[in-house]
């Protein structure tokens, strides 16, 4: 089952660019879900993304299950962990942080999530993910205990996102991390983009709709907004 990941392929061969917001479930109210849904259906976005760094709260299903009742948007999980896994949804993220050196993060819990994943239908894209140093430690880097790669260092941050095409990931994923202070910087989208065949994904520190254009014009596939979202959900009518 490769429909989500076909649609990112054809879209990458058509330039045609994709936008995810992504939702942390810990920061929702599911009291409010309705007006984030309609927020959502009025935004350009094509994918919704689900997960957190940590995920506290149970309420992973009901939120998915709320978003479906009024949303036709593809729901993607992106997981910390493999509590974050939840067969309403339509695909998961199977990411590798692959700029970490921190077993756990790199095989040890997508290991453990293949007996869950093993009882859904969920369609599986597996994703290098790549935490670029952004001026503050991030919630990414909290929790994998990894250090981010030094934007200083562009060849290395290309070499890191080709090692994870040539292990056979589907996606790459450039992400400053969530509430970053600085955005991956545009030369580093640019250069990545220029030495990879497979798509890749932007996110974090992104604050406005100029931001998200820089990010397509250097490269980037699909970009992904957060918490600029979470804090305004009018974002995209300004």
């Amino acid at each position: 089952m490769t429909k989500i990941y076909n649609h990112i392929l054809k879209s990458k061969a058509e330039n045609e660019k994709l936008l995810a917001i992504l939702l942390d479930p810990d920061k929702i109210d599911l009291n409010n879900a309705e007006v984030l849904v309609e927020k959502i259906n009025q935004s350009p976005a094509t994918h919704i993304f689900i997960g957190g760094s940590q995920v506290e709260n149970n309420i992973l299903d009901e939120l998915i299950s709320k978003i479906k009742g009024d949303c036709d948007l593809p729901i993607v999980l992106f997981p910390g962990n493999p509590s974050q896994i939840s067969d309403q949804a339509d695909a998961i993220l199977f990411l590798s942080l692959i700029s970490g050196r921190n077993p756990d993060y790199l095989i040890e819990h997508q290991v453990n999530a293949v007996p869950i994943l093993q009882q859904t239908n969920l369609e599986v894209i597996s994703t290098g993910y790549i935490l670029i140093e952004s001026g503050t430690e991030t919630a990414v880097e909290r929790v994998s205990k990894t250090t981010p790669l030094d934007r200083n260092n562009p060849e290395y941050i290309v070499q890191t996102a080709q090692a994870g095409e040539m292990l056979g990931n589907k996606l790459i994923y450039l992400e400053a991390g969530s509430g970053a202070d600085i955005a991956v910087p545009k030369e580093i989208i640019k250069l990545v983009s220029q030495n990879l065949k497979i798509p890749l994904i932007v996110g974090g520190g992104i604050i406005d709709l100029q931001g998200i254009q820089k990010a397509y014009n250097s490269g980037a596939d699909l970009v992904v907004i957060g918490t600029a979202f979470e804090k305004d959900v009018d974002f995209f009518n300004k």
